[in-house]
């Protein structure tokens, strides 16, 4: 999720945990620690695969960030030694704020090493888009609220409190909503003959009304979008490809490697001028995605691997005008607002 909503987040359960004791102080180290697990983007690497990869690993590991719970207490106490006898809500607060911030990234479809450093596939739920105003905004508001009226009626608490259960409610909405929709894309692949290896559903930006339908197979992958009000329950998909022979006589390159496993196997390879390029299809839409790595340079007989590097994004903003035309209407048609690759 985006910080600004992480840091929201964190001071609102900071509020929740420890406000009626300490006041603002509260919300204002539970934003910090909302914060903390994001840090991890100044780390200078530099490989343009490993920036991309190592994001959301170690900084985002429970084990780690358990371990770093009683470091944090130690530094609060130190800067407000008044708060000794709520030792033990602090610790309650600064772990509730490290394990929302990585429970509410591994929502999101970037994925998140919460089991870091074992080496487990990134957890992406993909149940929310990484910016969505109805999650964040009930956020913002109930913090505003604690940090701007009355400590003595405890008010602003309260209002806080039931922000925090309203965007907890958005998410348990998002997570059914995805269930539903899968279940309609399985029902739509099966009556229009479709074989598969792979499927997976996302939440166009900002909302959870809107999802895109990805699906893997043997040559390439498919794109459908559905709408939650779509009169009949079934999504159109186009075909694109994706020539994964290119890869031959480099599967053990890392960059490769690690991009297979991080992508969960939701990648297209291409050719780039005469190199190689393989594109992330979690984040993004035909015809323009987010992440998308040079892996090798092509040769005779096979490509021959090179240094990573990353390849210019293409932002697409009459995809976002097209996003709210589609949430309300029934037509299932795309191809009037962006062409196809």
């Amino acid at each position: 999720m985006d910080s600004v909503t992480q840091i929201a987040l964190g001071a609102a359960v900071g509020e929740a945990t420890l406000g009626r004791h300490i006041g603002n102080r509260a919300a204002l180290w539970g934003g910090v620690c909302g914060l903390f697990p994001d840090l991890d983007l100044f780390v200078p690497f530099t490989d343009p695969v490993m920036s991309f990869t190592y994001h959301r690993s170690f900084s985002h590991s429970i084990f780690v960030l358990t371990l770093l719970t009683p470091l944090f207490v130690w530094l609060i106490l130190k800067v407000h030694p008044n708060t000794r006898r709520y030792r033990y809500r602090w610790y309650g607060l600064v772990f509730l704020a490290f394990a929302t911030h990585v429970l509410l990234d591994c929502l999101t479809v970037y994925g998140t090493q919460i089991l870091w450093p074992l080496p487990t596939p990134p957890v992406m739920g993909s149940s929310i888009f990484i910016i969505d105003p109805a999650y964040s905004v009930p956020l913002f508001l109930g913090v505003l609220a604690a940090l701007v009226l009355s400590r003595r009626s405890f008010r602003g608490h309260r209002i806080n409190t039931v922000c925090l259960a309203l965007s907890t409610i958005y998410v348990i909405w998002g997570i059914g909503a995805k269930l539903h929709v899968e279940q309609v894309a399985r029902t739509s692949l099966e009556q229009q003959g479709i074989p598969y290896t792979q499927l997976l559903t996302v939440p166009a930006p900002f909302n959870t009304i809107l999802w895109r339908v990805l699906v893997m197979d043997d040559k390439g992958y498919h794109e459908g979008f559905y709408s939650l009000l779509d009169e009949a329950p079934h999504v159109k998909l186009n075909h694109y490809p994706s020539d994964r022979d290119l890869l031959e006589g480099i599967d053990s390159h890392w960059p490769v490697k690690r991009l297979q496993w991080f992508t969960h196997g939701f990648y297209s390879v291409g050719k780039w001028v005469d190199d190689v390029m393989i594109t992330d299809l979690r984040m993004g839409s035909e015809p323009g995605y987010v992440f998308r790595f040079i892996v090798a340079r092509m040769a005779n007989p096979h490509a021959q691997p090179t240094p990573s590097r990353r390849v210019a994004s293409e932002i697409n903003w009459d995809m976002l005008g097209w996003i709210w035309e589609r949430i309300w209407s029934t037509e299932p048609e795309r191809g009037r607002h962006h062409g196809a690759r």
